[in-house]
């Protein structure tokens, strides 16, 4: 997720519209462009992250919701500028 506030409701759903999983107040330490969102055994973990080339190819969610591909990543080694791309496409 990119530029996420401080805190966080997550609730996914399958296709079908079942919850699958939920969270409300999620916060994670330290700040980061991105935040990663795991899913296991009905619950979500958040954690603040700079990406990294393991990341490229996952999907990030946008502001407003929209979801795009990670293409590419770079950072300064001292975090104060970031240049990435992602790939947006819709399918009705």
């Amino acid at each position: 997720m990119h530029a996420a506030p401080s805190r966080i409701e997550v609730v996914v759903r399958d296709e079908a519209g079942v919850q699958l999983a939920a969270a409300e107040d999620l916060e994670a330490e330290g700040a980061a462009p991105m935040s990663r969102l795991t899913v296991r055994d009905g619950s979500i973990r958040r954690e603040n992250v700079w990406p990294v080339a393991a990341d490229v190819g996952l999907p990030v969610i946008l502001p407003g919701g929209e979801v795009g591909i990670l293409l590419s990543w770079w950072n300064a080694e001292d975090h104060s500028s970031w240049r990435w791309q992602i790939e947006l496409s819709n399918s009705v």
